[in-house]
């Protein structure tokens, strides 16, 4: 594609992400769907500039009015993903004179607001967690996050798939804690792979693996994916079960749900039962009620843990949000917890960053559930022996940051019902 026509492109999708009226993935396919043209390296740029946008929009809102031209044009100019005499190529002189001074403004010398950008709500609550590791932080959330896939070792090793990715020129290498994980240093289409199709393999970041590791699912055992959405944790523990036992997958969204099918194809599972809920008081969950050896309740929550893939959230979350996020959370918690039989394990997490949706929850769980003994996160992730599991946790608890771990940021709580 021409240059110019590529920056018209790249405007035209990155003013449809910043009306921030639908996720920005959702647009961004939208977009592709609709211009059916265009090449893999074409998506991969627009998809990166308009991420960029999102990522530093409040640094780009401080350059922009010095531009000229339309807004959008200014902050696709300013994110373009491709190179730079590329993107120069397409520009007049006087684009080429602003974008080499905003190049030339030292990131010292910005305001604090123009190099952490996230919302002021959000920066008050993350400082008052990580203190002075604030801007790295903010710096992590800012960066692409790396491809992690979790080997199925149903059917595979992870050596084995290591190999066999290197013979297809993918380079790759084990992920520090999970044992199942490999993290590849590129983004190549994994669809088209024997390991993929025949499902040896499966996209998971390492902290969404670290969860399932907290749940220590066991051949036998009947357990459930209270939360399941479109299944990846559920492939993960039908694993760890070795295929025995009963697996429920439970969501309340039939659609997504949906798409576990060709996941659970793949995987060689037959253990694993997919249930559509109407609520977390279903019918279906009363009959199970005291059966259940494991439950984990991957909570509906404000994803901002995710900021390094779903940059959007941040603009599109507020305070507001999260708190009726937590009434959901805490009803859905205490109607999991009515699933396990004596001895049986609950794991509560989430994928967020905010105390509210964290360690509050599980605070206030315990309190109202004197039932359950809090099971301490270091010795929830004992079976992977790990020698430095210590620093996976906070407190009881299991506290991923994606500046310290470089995952995404999880929270994890587990207890044991008496």
């Amino acid at each position: 594609m021409h240059p110019k026509a590529l920056l018209d492109a790249c405007a035209e999708l990155v003013g449809q992400v910043l009306k921030l009226d639908h996720p920005a993935d959702a647009v961004v396919s939208r977009y592709f769907r609709e211009h059916r043209s265009l090449g893999p390296r074409e998506r991969a740029t627009l998809a990166e500039t308009a991420y960029a946008v999102l990522r530093r929009k409040l640094l780009y809102d401080h350059f922009a009015p010095s531009g000229t031209g339309p807004r959008e044009r200014r902050m696709a100019i300013l994110g373009f993903a491709g190179p730079r005499d590329f993107l120069k190529s397409a520009l007049s002189d006087a684009e080429r004179r602003w974008l080499d001074q905003c190049d030339a403004v030292v990131p010292a010398d910005l305001l604090e607001r123009h190099r952490h950008n996230l919302p002021e709500w959000l920066v008050a609550s993350l400082k008052a967690q990580v203190g002075a590791e604030f801007m790295a932080l903010a710096e992590s959330l800012n960066r692409p996050a790396p491809l992690d896939l979790r080997v199925n070792t149903l059917q595979a090793r992870r050596e084995d798939v290591a190999r066999e990715l290197a013979q297809a020129g993918i380079a790759s290498e084990p992920t520090p804690w999970s044992p199942w994980g490999l993290r590849l240093a590129d983004k190549p289409a994994l669809t088209k792979l024997d390991a993929f199709t025949r499902g040896a393999i499966e996209v998971q970041d390492e902290g969404s693996q670290l969860l399932c590791a907290m749940v220590d699912a066991r051949r036998g055992e009947m357990v459930v994916d209270f939360c399941a959405g479109a299944g990846g944790k559920t492939l993960a523990l039908g694993a760890a079960m070795r295929n025995t036992g009963r697996l429920y997958a439970f969501d309340v969204s039939a659609h997504r749900l949906d798409a576990l099918k060709p996941r659970l194809a793949r995987s060689g599972l037959s253990n694993v039962h997919p249930a559509a809920i109407a609520h977390e008081r279903d019918e279906r969950i009363k009959r199970l009620a005291g059966k259940i050896d494991r439950v984990i309740v991957d909570a509906p929550c404000s994803g901002l843990g995710t900021l390094r893939r779903n940059p959007d959230l941040k603009w599109r979350q507020s305070p507001q949000a999260v708190q009726e996020m937590t009434a959901k959370q805490m009803a859905i918690l205490s109607s999991a917890a009515r699933l396990l039989k004596p001895g049986g394990r609950l794991v509560y997490a989430t994928c967020s960053l905010v105390r509210e949706e964290n360690e509050a929850i599980a605070e206030a769980f315990s309190a109202q559930q004197p039932g359950f003994e809090v099971l301490p996160a270091v010795q929830a992730l004992a079976p992977l022996k790990l020698a430095d599991a210590a620093q996976l946790c906070s407190g009881d608890h299991l506290r991923l940051w994606p500046h310290r771990h470089e995952t995404d940021g999880f929270f994890a709580a587990a207890w044991v019902r008496s």
